[in-house]
């Protein structure tokens, strides 16, 4: 009997030790999620940026053309608000995430849940208006040619952002003019194109390729590198697999939220509890079951009533 106690003690020693391994295992797999979705996040709202910086360089060369509006309703719904939102949101909620799996906090674990589903449940919706929603304003080659009206503006003192756009646009595209690069010659005043048309800028860089080499001037007309943007950009594809990365992110990060919040919820309930029910049933079990000491104890008791009822009798008959 003593030895049956004592197995019963260690098993019940034994138990709360392992459940409170498992939501500590769980919730370091969980913390490493978070901080990867944290940067994920941020990593999405610097693309984003990033093409927002394009996204007005273009807009400004194309103003008051169907370009730019093949350009709003082609990136903006996406871009903005709805990525930048996104990743903002997420950037807190994964701020939260850490906080709550680090203190164990199973109020925090739920709101991080459900706020994960529900960025999910939009980031879904996003990707798939993103690649079934086409131009619906037809962009010709022949509107990149109107284009060469936005070239006469450029480098005068009540236009430096127009300047400052057709630089940026050159340069990044690797581009010069519309359709060529004579076509800063035919437009506008200047007698060679602007320095941002070269290979390798330096100031002065394009007049000395205008008289020495025109091979160090960009060949290449900035009205196809537009028109390739329009149809699908470098940058684009980097935020739909980014976007990809954090929705399979998430779903990681929702199955693991779930697993601690079991975990943490066994591990919760008192252990007090079940070391009474585990007595109960063991007390209740001793009692079934028939024990040498209980027999000895009855016989003597027999024995001892036969004996004072014995005694009883010599002394009437006495």
């Amino acid at each position: 009997m003593t030895s049956h106690r004592v197995a019963s003690t260690l098993r019940m020693m034994r138990k709360p030790v392992l459940t409170k391994l498992e939501p500590i295992a769980q919730g370091e797999e969980k913390t490493s999620n978070c901080m990867l979705i944290l940067l994920m996040s941020i990593s999405v709202l610097g693309v984003s940026a990033w093409m927002r910086d394009y996204l007005n360089n273009v807009l400004t060369l194309t103003a008051e053309t169907r370009v730019e509006e093949a350009v709003i309703l082609t990136y903006f719904p996406v871009v903005h608000p709805v990525m930048i939102a996104v990743c903002c949101f997420l950037i807190i909620v994964g701020m939260l995430g850490y906080c709550g799996t680090v203190k164990r906090n199973l109020l925090l674990l739920v709101w991080y849940f459900g706020s994960l589903l529900v960025i999910f449940c939009v980031e879904l919706a996003c990707g798939v208006w993103t690649y079934e929603q086409e131009i619906t304003v037809p962009v010709q080659w022949s509107d990149m040619i109107t284009l060469k009206a936005r070239m006469t503006n450029y480098g005068l003192p009540r236009y430096q952002w127009l300047t400052h756009a057709w630089n940026f646009f050159q340069r990044e595209f690797k581009c010069c003019g519309v359709v060529y690069f004579t076509d800063w010659l035919e437009m506008t005043e200047l007698d060679w194109p602007p320095d941002s048309c070269c290979v390798r800028e330096f100031p002065g860089c394009s007049k000395q390729a205008h008289h020495e080499d025109l091979s160090d001037l960009y060949q290449e007309g900035c009205g196809k590198k537009m028109y390739t943007f329009l149809r699908g950009t470098k940058q684009l594809q980097v935020l739909r697999f980014l976007g990809i990365s954090i929705g399979v992110t998430q779903i990681l990060a929702m199955i693991l939220t779930i697993t601690l919040l079991w975990a943490l919820y066994y591990d919760r309930r008192d252990p007090r509890t079940d070391q009474i029910m585990a007595l109960k049933s063991d007390t209740s079990q001793e009692l079934l079951k028939p024990s040498l000491t209980r027999i000895f104890e009855h016989t003597s008791m027999a024995n001892s009533f036969n004996t004072h009822f014995e005694m009883e009798e010599l002394e009437v008959m006495q």
